[in-house]
């Protein structure tokens, strides 16, 4: 699979759709995705991006008809979204937003700051040429973006668009998969500091020489660069609270 086909499946998760003249709006629904999919997507957005917030009751009902879709697929991406920390159930009381322990950065950074540099060196030893075409072609959308202007949830969706084309670049699904679901952590825990947090332009400005690094297949450099940026993440946070 290209990254173009990669990151049209991430839907409403990302503003990227495959295309370099795309903006930075919500993607459609892949066609033939199934409804269980599409609620767990939309659904992990508005958790994500906090339009539903830490601590928040989920009532399925009213979700599904959002979405317009039935509660059993509904029920299906909750049961999901349990596997990755971002809901929780309790008997006879419902489902809520997971809430934000900042006590959880550290594990989560602990995390992030191993595999994140692991699927960086991955993607620049093994991304086929197509494949680093089109991270340079990521990297100079992102460089052309006035991203000083940009509302700051845009910039976290560009965020999130560039670590999962890495993730997708290292070719192992399964380190892929782990990444996501913290990355999904973090940037809920970033969205919850983002006014607090005065530069959030220049995190999402170093994306840029990281693509091109891995790009141009500097493996160490890229690795060096992933772990920074997450470090660098933990730190605006701390510093933020």
């Amino acid at each position: 699979m290209t990254l173009t086909a990669a990151w049209q499946g991430l839907s409403v998760v990302s503003p990227y759709d495959g295309s370099v003249a795309a903006g930075p709006a919500q993607a459609e629904a892949p066609a033939g995705q199934s409804m269980a999919d599409r609620a767990y997507q939309t659904i992990t957005d508005r958790l994500i991006m906090l339009d539903i917030r830490p601590g928040d009751p989920i009532d399925d009902t009213a979700l599904a008809q959002d979405l317009g879709i039935g509660r059993t697929p509904v029920r299906e991406a909750l049961k999901r979204l349990e596997v990755d920390r971002l809901v929780v159930a309790y008997p006879r009381r419902g489902t809520f937003a997971t809430g934000v322990d900042i006590a959880d950065l550290a594990g989560i950074s602990d995390i992030r700051a191993q595999l994140e540099p692991l699927a960086a060196r991955r993607a620049a030893e093994r991304a086929p040429r197509s494949v680093r075409a089109e991270l340079t072609e990521l990297a100079d959308q992102i460089a052309g973006l006035h991203i000083g202007l940009l509302e700051r949830r845009e910039l976290m969706r560009w965020d999130m668009v560039v670590h999962r084309a890495i993730y997708q670049a290292a070719g192992n699904p399964h380190l892929e998969d782990v990444l996501v679901r913290y990355d999904n952590l973090a940037t809920r825990i970033f969205c919850l500091f983002l006014d607090q947090i005065p530069h959030v332009d220049e995190h999402v400005g170093e994306h840029v020489d990281l693509l091109r690094t891995i790009a141009d297949g500097q493996v160490e450099r890229a690795a060096e660069l992933a772990r920074e940026h997450v470090l660098g993440f933990e730190r605006a946070i701390r510093a933020a609270i």
